[in-house]
C-alpha cells in the first residue's frame, strides 16, 4: 500500500508553495477555498477565551463537512481537510487538538453526537477513514492513525496516552532501512463500551470486542474478545468482565 509522506509532499520540487499548502492542509483546489480557510482560521483558531470558543463556534463549520448542534472547539484546534470531516451533535474538541482527514480517495473522519475528544489529542488520517461512533470518550495526549480504517465504538472509553494505530511499515528487506520499504495497513477496531486503559498500544490489524478491556500500558497485537480482560505487553487474556462481577 502507498502511503504518502508529508515531507515528499512538502519538497515537492514541481509545486508552488500555495499548491503544496493547499494540498496538505486545505484539501481543495481554488483561490476561494483557500482564502476561505485562512479567513476561519486566522479570525478564531488561536483566540482565547469565551470570544474564541463564540467565533470557533461560528466559524468552524463553515469549513466542514458537516457538523451538528452544540459544538465546542477548543483553543488551536486544527483542522486539515477540513470539508472530509462530518461531527453529530454535543461534541467537544479541547484544545490543541489535531483533526486530519488528509486523502486523495478517503472519506474521512466521522464523529458521532456525544463525543469528548480530550487536549492533545491527534486523530490522523494518511488516505484512511477514522469512525468515532455516539457517546465515545477519548482522553488527552492520544493518537489515532488511519491509513485504512480505525473504528471506535459507542460509548467506549480511551484513557489518556492512547494509541491506536491502524498502519505499519514493512521490514521484510532487511538490507534497506525501514523508511525505505513500504507501508501496510489492516485497521483497527475498538467495540462498543469497551474500555482502553492509560497508555494502551493497538497495533495494526487488531479488532478489541464489545465491552471489553484493555489494561493500562497493554500492547495488543491479537484480537482481545467481547468482555475479555487483555493486561500486559504484550496483551494477554487473563479474565473476563462477568467472571470478576460473580466474585
Amino acid at each position: 500500500m502507498e502511503i504518502p509522506r508529508a515531507q515528499d509532499q512538502l519538497f515537492d520540487r514541481g509545486s508552488s508553495a500555495r499548491e503544496k499548502y493547499t494540498r496538505l492542509v486545505v484539501g481543495r483546489t481554488g483561490l476561494g477555498a483557500l482564502l476561505k480557510h485562512e479567513a476561519v482560521v486566522m479570525c478564531s483558531q488561536h483566540v482565547p477565551g469565551a470570544l474564541g470558543l463564540v467565533l470557533r463556534k461560528l466559524l468552524y463549520p463553515a469549513l466542514l463537512g458537516a457538523c451538528g448542534r452544540n459544538v465546542v472547539f477548543g483553543q488551536n484546534v486544527v483542522l486539515r481537510h477540513p470539508h472530509k470531516i462530518r461531527l453529530g451533535d454535543n461534541v467537544v474538541v479541547d484544545d490543541n487538538c489535531l483533526l486530519d482527514a488528509k486523502g486523495e480517495s478517503n472519506q474521512g473522519i466521522a464523529i458521532g453526537s456525544g463525543v469528548f475528544i480530550g487536549r492533545n489529542t491527534i486523530l490522523s488520517c494518511k488516505n484512511g477513514d477514522i469512525e468515532i461512533e455516539d457517546g465515545a470518550n477519548i482522553g488527552f495526549n492520544c493518537e489515532l492513525f488511519s491509513a485504512s480504517r480505525v473504528r471506535v465504538g459507542k460509548d467506549t472509553l480511551i484513557a489518556a496516552y492512547c494509541y491506536v494505530i491502524g498502519g505499519d511499515h514493512e521490514a521484510v528487506d532487511p538490507s534497506l532501512p525501514v523508511l525505505a520499504q513500504g507501508r501496510r495497513s489492516v485497521g483497527v477496531s475498538v467495540g462498543a463500551g469497551a474500555w482502553l486503559g492509560a497508555g494502551a498500544k493497538l497495533l495494526d490489524g487488531v479488532t478489541i470486542g464489545d465491552g471489553a478491556v484493555v489494561g493500562a500500558g497493554a500492547v495488543v497485537r491479537e484480537a482481545v474478545p467481547a468482555r475479555a480482560i487483555a493486561v500486559g505487553v504484550p496483551a494477554r487474556v487473563v479474565g473476563t468482565r462477568d467472571e470478576v462481577a460473580s466474585q
